[in-house]
């Protein structure tokens, strides 16, 4: 697996247990896409962002899956795959795909539902690139936005499956409580 240079991950928020926030009873655990080709999509996010494999991979057809899917007959087969930057036990990316797949619209940044999956990168250029080389396309240009915070540098660009990626970086100007956090 070729592990792109110029992906990073924003690591220095801290992972909480299930529980350990009073009147916080969840976390995220994972996001899951549903793919066309799951192994070419799984694929893409290892070499691209440097996502790796949890074993082992997964192959389901039981009742309990279509039950509480709601998709009669439910099959799926694909793998999870562990997220730069949030350790073990953090949340996960999986990647599936189900016997009979129904398809969507193309890519568009203002599409009602949910939105994108963000990436902190050291290049957002160099990470446009390496995501149109794999296979991907981009929907804008790397743009930036400077505040007293900081620089904001982003580009929107989607996988291929038409999933949508933000590709960011945050270079701070002052570091200490409020300055720390992407816009």
């Amino acid at each position: 697996m070729k592990k792109c240079k110029h992906i990073t991950c924003w690591t220095d928020y801290p992972f909480v247990e299930l529980g350990d926030e009073p009147g916080k009873p969840a976390r995220i655990r994972h996001v899951n896409i549903i793919a066309a080709d799951w192994e070419r999509l799984a694929r893409f996010y290892e070499e691209v962002f440097g996502c790796v494999r949890i074993p082992p991979e997964r192959r389901i057809s039981e009742p309990w899956l279509a039950k509480g899917t709601g998709v009669k007959g439910a099959a799926l087969r694909g793998i999870k795959l562990a997220l730069p930057g949030c350790g073990a036990g953090g949340p996960s990316l999986e990647v599936f795909q189900f016997d009979v797949v129904k398809g969507k619209p193309p890519a568009a940044a203002n599409r009602r539902g949910y939105g994108h999956l963000a990436f902190e990168v050291e290049d957002a250029a160099a990470a446009l690139r390496e995501v149109v080389a794999r296979g991907g396309s981009a929907l804008g240009v790397v743009a930036s936005h400077e505040d007293e915070r900081g620089i904001f540098t982003f580009v929107f660009a989607s996988d291929p499956e038409g999933n949508i990626l933000e590709l960011t970086h945050w270079k701070k100007k002052q570091t200490g409580p409020g300055h720390d956090l992407p816009p």
